[in-house]
């Protein structure tokens, strides 16, 4: 099953437990988020490690320098 399928099964869930009116808004919501979700992730999680790289560097670099580099 995708993510987006997985996405709107869990939304229609939440949204029939409220029992207001029908499943099919929540899985609107759902498959939306799970799509979001399948972008946004992945390029939060490059930059987090692009930074954690380019901040070790930086600090290799001062560690083998004994100083810092203004930037």
């Amino acid at each position: 099953m995708g993510a987006t399928t997985i996405g709107a099964v869990v939304g229609a869930a939440i949204d029939g437990m409220s029992g207001d009116d029908g499943v099919g808004d929540g899985a609107i919501v759902g498959a939306i988020t799970a799509n979001v979700l399948k972008v946004t992730v992945p390029v939060i999680l490059t930059y987090a490690v692009g930074w954690a790289v380019l901040r070790a560097i930086g600090e290799g670099f001062d560690a083998i320098t004994g100083k810092e580099v203004e930037a």
